[in-house]
């Protein structure tokens, strides 16, 4: 497995990357996203470990930087415990978050439940495009199309809609969709599925706060619409 550190600290850096190859994952250390970030992002990685924190840059415009190019899953580390940073972490693309100092078998636990949602998101399901109005969810490419343009996503977010979308009218509690999404042992904050969901209605509903695709059902959960009525 491939994966890229983004941490400006060398040693912190090449601590993890030490811990990582003893599981034989194949690493690549970036030190400065700031001038290097397009060029490291030039070669395939299967999930990228980043630091939020840095001398000369913004973490969450990094995020924003990487989802411009790639659905790469992002697990965000930091000493940063305020619960506004994680959820702007969350909101511009990043898929977990871990606060320092934490144990290295979480880490490796949380990107394995991530490799295992990916593999698993779309088992069993032919690879059926779903269709309702404009819009076309397509698993092969792990795309949504609208007209004929692609509708720019994060992973979990397609992860989301396509859940959603593939059981129109099945109502999918915080907790379930977590299972489904971020893996069974994902230990994070279930408010995260709020932060994802209005995302999506914003790249999607013409009126986010009266969607009419992602609906809420109140004290239960969420559902997409049934467009087989």
């Amino acid at each position: 497995m491939r994966l890229l550190i983004i941490d400006e600290n060398r040693l912190s850096a090449g601590n993890l990357a030490y811990s990582m190859e003893q599981d034989d994952y194949e690493v690549k250390i970036c030190t400065d996203p700031k001038n290097e970030l397009l060029g490291v992002l030039g070669a395939n990685y299967d999930i990228i470990v980043m630091e939020l924190d840095y001398s000369n840059i913004n973490g969450l415009t990094i995020i924003q930087s990487i989802r411009r190019m790639s659905t790469i899953p992002i697990i965000i580390t930091t000493e940063n415990n305020d619960d506004i940073q994680k959820i702007l972490a969350l909101e511009y693309g990043a898929d977990d978050y871990l606060i320092k100092p934490y144990n290295i078998l979480e880490l490796k636990v949380r990107i394995k439940a991530i490799m295992r949602r990916l593999k698993s998101t779309f088992k069993d399901t032919d690879d059926i495009d779903i269709k309702f109005d404009e819009y076309i969810i397509k698993p092969v490419g792990r795309v949504l199309v609208k007209d004929d343009s692609v509708v720019s996503l994060t992973g979990k977010e397609f992860d989301l809609i396509y859940v959603l979308g593939s059981n129109p009218g099945k109502v999918f509690s915080r907790e379930e969709l977590m299972t489904k999404v971020w893996g069974y042992d994902y230990y994070g904050d279930v408010r995260s599925i709020d932060v994802h969901i209005r995302r999506i209605r914003e790249k999607i509903e013409k009126e986010p706060k009266n969607p009419k695709y992602l609906l809420t059902k109140w004290g239960q959960g969420y559902y997409f619409y049934d467009y087989n009525k």
